[in-house]
C-alpha cells in the first residue's frame, strides 16, 4: 500500500508542477507580482482613475484655514473652491529642496496656463521672517505668475498645525538643519470639491502624494526615486477636465 502511496504523491507534485510553475514564472517576469512600497521605484504607478484619500473611510477635504498671501490679501480654503490646486509647505530662506520644489510648481503654472482653474497654495514653516513683502519678493524671484498661486503667511503654531493634522505632511523647527527648520517635499492635489486626490500604484494602493523635489529634467535622485512632477501634471489635467 505504501508503495502506491508514494506513487500518487509523486504523480500529484509532478501534474502540480507541469500547471501552476509556468504561470509562477510567467507572473514573476511580467512583474504582475509586486513590493508593498507605495512610493517605491520599483512599484509602478499606474495611469487610472483618482483615488480620494480616506480617514476613518472618509474621504479627506482640506481643513478651513485663513492667512495672508504676498500681497497682504486674506485667503482663506474658500478662495479654492471650484479650483484645482497643488499644497506644498516651504520657506524663503530654505538651502536646500525648497528651490526645487518651487521651480517644480513653476514648471507647472507654465504646463497649466491655458487653464483658469489651477491653482497653487504654498504655506510658509518660517512665518516669522517670511512676511508678506519677503514672500512677494520669492515671487518675482521665481517667476511666479499665476493670480491663484498664494504664498501664505501667519500664525506659526496654525500653519505646522495644518500641515501635520490637516495634510499629515511632516515640518518641524530644528536648529541643526541647514536653514534652521525641517519638512518633506510633498505636493499634495486637491479636486474643485476640495477633496485631496492621487493616483494609485500597482498593488492598488493611493500614493497619496508626489514628489515635489525632483525635476522632470533630471528624472532620478541619487537613491533612485523617479520624479513623479509628470504624473502630477497629469492628473491635474484630469481633474480640471473632469466635469468638462
Amino acid at each position: 500500500m505504501k508503495k502506491y502511496s508514494y506513487v500518487g504523491i509523486s504523480f500529484i507534485i509532478l501534474v502540480f508542477g507541469i500547471i501552476f510553475i509556468p504561470r509562477i514564472v510567467n507572473r514573476v517576469k511580467k512583474s504582475s507580482i509586486v513590493e508593498n512600497d507605495r512610493m517605491s521605484a520599483s512599484n509602478p504607478i499606474v495611469n487610472q482613475k483618482l483615488s480620494y484619500i480616506k480617514i476613518n473611510g472618509k474621504p479627506r477635504k482640506v481643513p478651513e484655514f485663513a492667512f495672508l498671501n504676498q500681497d497682504s490679501m486674506l485667503i482663506t480654503n474658500h478662495d479654492f473652491r471650484g479650483k484645482v490646486f497643488v499644497v506644498d509647505f516651504f520657506f524663503t530662506s530654505c538651502p536646500t529642496i525648497c528651490p526645487k520644489m518651487s521651480k517644480n510648481l513653476v514648471y507647472l503654472q507654465d504646463k497649466l496656463k491655458d487653464y483658469k482653474d489651477f491653482g497653487v497654495a504654498s504655506f510658509t514653516i518660517n512665518p516669522r521672517r517670511d512676511t508678506p513683502s519677503i514672500l512677494k519678493k520669492y515671487a518675482e524671484n521665481y517667476g511666479i505668475s499665476n493670480p491663484d498661486w498664494h504664498l501664505l503667511t501667519g500664525e506659526r503654531e496654525d500653519i505646522f498645525d495644518l500641515a501635520k493634522a490637516g495634510f499629515n505632511i511632516y515640518a518641524a523647527e530644528n536648529p541643526e538643519v541647514p536653514g534652521g527648520f525641517e519638512h518633506n517635499g510633498h505636493f499634495a492635489l486637491i479636486d474643485k470639491d476640495g477633496y485631496i486626490r492621487s493616483r494609485y500604484d500597482a498593488s492598488g494602493n493611493p500614493i497619496i502624494y508626489y514628489r515635489g523635489t525632483i525635476g522632470v529634467e533630471e528624472k532620478k535622485d541619487e537613491s533612485g526615486e523617479e520624479e513623479q512632477i509628470t504624473i502630477l501634471l497629469e492628473d491635474i489635467k484630469k481633474l480640471l477636465e473632469e466635469d468638462e
